[in-house]
């Protein structure tokens, strides 16, 4: 019985990453194409066709944004509650359910937040750019698996499910940290209306409602508070998707709710919406006479160093001194070459430093830096990481 539900939750990771390293690769085509876009004759399209607004409604009953903004507010909801529902599974059945399985991944994920924050922080210290302290704080989970999928042939499962884990509680706290600092101002009536519906989706859950609708509805009504609130409006699927019934333990699992909703909304999610964003988010015309000159500035050093030392020094740095006093262990056949290995790979930012960067900053020249940064970073940190494991897998045998 225990090797059957050892199996199927196996088997629900290893459908997990097939999906977010073919996710990746595709979140790469469409970075690169529109970067192209944005350099060439078709930028004043691509730009005006972002920017074009989009009512839903009527009159005072309506909802007017950007195309931009209904992608990052509306579209990336759903992304949310697929990450919600990551978050909810692996608490319940998976690899986040016993403190001592977790212990090295959580804390590696938080140091892996704070020491790119603080790094930031120091480079950007007294200057107008110190709000984009939490954009090196994010951990791109399908370009980081991707990456691992492709290179690392060799790589002990137990990496795997720690690069997972770390990267769903990194997410975990950029969600937090997006909720707390990079809200606008707040409405209290919107927030209360919020609070309400979320209760109300608590209450389904714990009276074993099972309608799909239910949630749906609950999760519209509580979207589109948050917007009014002030709150940044996709914080709505993470709550929604922590609402969900999942059962627990395996077996319920199977047939619970969630399980349905995320076999559902996961490859929408992959392979639509997070390209759809990179679409949306990536096409930055780079003027290569300048680029010198953004590349060394504090918010750009602040971005780089952030995330390719930062990301290091706290996911290995807080991994090794935890093992080293015997408060955790490594996973099974994971030997610290590995570990290192997949703290480089951590330094991949993206999708969720991508979107902190569009929170953080309104100016267009500071919001072009950070993503250039950003996309620069999570090239080199791909590369690096990719060596590194060939090498360990050509050098290294797992003890």
């Amino acid at each position: 019985m225990k090797n059957k539900i050892r199996n199927k939750v196996s088997d629900l990771f290893t459908y997990f990453i097939k999906n977010e390293s073919t996710g990746g690769i595709l979140l790469l085509f469409c970075t690169i194409l529109a970067m192209i876009i944005a350099n060439s004759n078709l930028s004043e399209t691509y730009n005006h066709v972002l920017h074009t607004y989009i009512t839903i409604g009527y009159k005072d009953a309506s909802i007017s944004l950007s195309l931009l903004h209904w992608i990052n507010d509306g579209l990336m909801a759903i992304f949310f509650l697929v990450v919600g529902m990551e978050i909810k599974r692996e608490l319940v059945i998976g690899e986040l359910k016993s403190i001592k399985q977790t212990i090295l991944p959580i804390s590696a994920a938080i140091g892996g937040m704070i020491a790119p924050a603080i790094i930031y922080v120091l480079l950007n210290y007294n200057t107008s750019t110190i709000s984009g302290w939490g954009i090196p704080m994010a951990t791109d989970i399908a370009f980081a698996l991707g990456v691992l999928s492709l290179v690392a042939k060799k790589a002990p499962k137990g990496i795997v499910i720690f690069l997972t884990a770390l990267a769903i509680i990194d997410d975990l706290g950029a969600i937090v940290v997006i909720a707390i600092f990079y809200t606008t101002k707040i409405s209290l009536i919107a927030l209360l209306l919020g609070a309400i519906t979320l209760i109300t989706l608590i209450l389904g859950n714990k009276l074993k409602v099972k309608f799909t609708s239910f949630y749906i509805v609950g999760g519209i009504i509580l979207w589109i508070c948050l917007l009014k609130s002030g709150i940044h409006a996709t914080i709505a699927g993470v709550l929604l998707g922590m609402t969900l019934p999942c059962g627990k333990n395996t077996n319920e699992f199977k047939t619970s709710l969630l399980y349905k909703l995320e076999h559902l909304l996961t490859p929408w999610s992959t392979f639509l919406i997070m390209p759809i964003f990179a679409l949306a988010n990536s096409g930055i015309h780079i003027d290569f006479s300048n680029i010198t000159k953004s590349l060394s500035s504090p918010i750009s050093l602040g971005i780089i160093f952030g995330l390719l030392i930062g990301k290091q020094v706290g996911i290995f740095g807080v991994s090794y001194i935890l093992v080293k006093l015997n408060v955790a262990k490594l996973p099974s056949q994971v030997t610290k070459r590995h570990l290192y290995a997949a703290s480089v790979l951590g330094s991949i930012g993206f999708t969720m430093s991508l979107f902190i960067s569009s929170l953080s900053f309104s100016d267009e020249t500071l919001l072009s830096t950070a993503k250039i940064s950003i996309m620069i970073t999570s090239i080199l940190a791909a590369l690096l990481g990719a060596i590194i494991f060939k090498f360990i897998d050509k050098t290294s045998t797992p003890t």
